[in-house]
């Protein structure tokens, strides 16, 4: 048999054993895991990257000073010229014949001056031996002054008519680049209508149409890297020399001129161009495009407080990127922002704190 203390021993343990069995642990509250990600403002400048095209700083838009029909075209787009080279011509035949015309006016009044000096000569030789008038003298000496006038006005109508003459041959005023043409040959014109586009050699500009959104923030450095779209080894440098200060109505963009420093080999005239330009930079926060909520129809964040509860509060979005946003007020710096975790909280409901850090869950991080 088993002695008393034995009894007594095994008799203890099986109270405990059954204690131990009646009590139940209380669950533990749950916390829900969050990541967050420490605020930390910086100066943040947008970037917009634009395409645009190379171009003459000076186009000249080509056209006839008086109106015909079109016998010869010698050019067409991509032909350079040179300075006072003839383009095209009109139909010479009626401005030829006001030429004719005005030429036979000029031997008619040169041969009525003629007339008229002889006679206001014989008066002169008159007058003094008393064989003629006074009167008879002025007369001829007023027909002789209006037989010259008449004569000059003849020689300017002749001089004008052979300028018209001139005209029917469009001549480039400059050395350059034909960008455009709308003559044809047998095509009748009207006098000042276009005929071709001359993109004079000299300077040239890489043009870009941006929406006037894009140009809210200015350049701070108007020094800008220009590189050729189809090969971006073929690069250059230009200074912002203009922006148009009205938005055109048929694209509802401004036009942005950059003068390029250089024109490398294989960026010509033409040629389609990208170029980045950053923005004056602000002090803003970034943060994933998962930290972004709504505070009813305003943007938020959760913020973990001292306490370790989730609260909700509202920012100010100043720009989305592919993959983050741009926070351009409402965090100050320091608050502990839920960037994962976020979905089902509450305000005043306790998180916990996950030890890794939002990075680490990124596809390609390193362990």
């Amino acid at each position: 048999m088993a002695s008393p203390g034995l009894k007594t021993a095994i008799m203890l343990s099986l109270l405990t054993l059954l204690a131990a069995c009646g009590k139940k642990e209380a669950p533990q509250e749950y916390l829900p895991r969050v990541f967050v990600q420490e605020v930390k403002p910086a100066d943040y400048a947008a970037a917009v990257t634009l395409t645009g095209d190379v171009q003459a700083r000076v186009q000249t838009e080509l056209s006839f000073r008086v109106g015909g029909k079109i016998i010869q075209r010698m050019v067409d787009v991509g032909d350079r010229v040179s300075a006072k080279q003839v383009l095209a011509r009109l139909d010479p035949k009626d401005l030829q014949t006001n030429v004719d015309s005005a030429q036979a006016q000029v031997l008619a009044e040169q041969a009525r001056v003629k007339q008229s000096a002889a006679a206001f000569v014989r008066q002169q030789k008159l007058l003094p031996k008393g064989y003629t008038s006074q009167s008879e003298y002025d007369s001829a000496q007023a027909a002789l002054r209006s037989s010259q006038s008449a004569l000059s006005a003849a020689q300017a109508q002749l001089a004008n008519a052979r300028d018209q003459l001139s005209y029917t041959a469009l001549v480039a005023d400059a050395p350059g680049i034909i960008t455009e043409r709308q003559a044809e040959v047998g095509q009748v014109v009207q006098a000042t209508a276009p005929m071709f586009k001359l993109a004079r050699d000299g300077d040239r500009d890489a043009v870009f149409n941006v929406y006037e959104s894009l140009l809210a923030e200015r350049p701070a450095d108007r020094s800008i890297v220009v590189s050729l779209l189809d090969n971006p080894d073929i690069k250059t440098t230009g200074t912002v020399r203009e922006i148009t200060p009205s938005v055109s109505a048929q694209s509802g963009t401004v036009q942005v001129k950059v003068t390029l420093d250089s024109l490398p080999q294989g960026m010509q005239l033409g040629s389609v161009v990208s170029a980045t330009a950053k923005g004056t930079g602000k002090t803003a926060v970034e943060l994933p495009w998962s930290a972004l909520t709504k505070n009813i129809s305003e943007p938020a964040v959760w913020l973990v407080d001292d306490k370790g509860e989730a609260q909700l509060h509202n920012v100010t979005v100043g720009r989305y990127l592919t993959g983050k946003v741009i926070i351009s007020a409402g965090l100050d710096g320091g608050e502990k922002v839920i960037v994962a975790g976020g979905q089902l909280l509450h305000p005043g409901m306790k998180v916990e704190i996950a030890e890794n850090t939002y990075q680490d869950l990124q596809p390609g991080a390193q362990p």
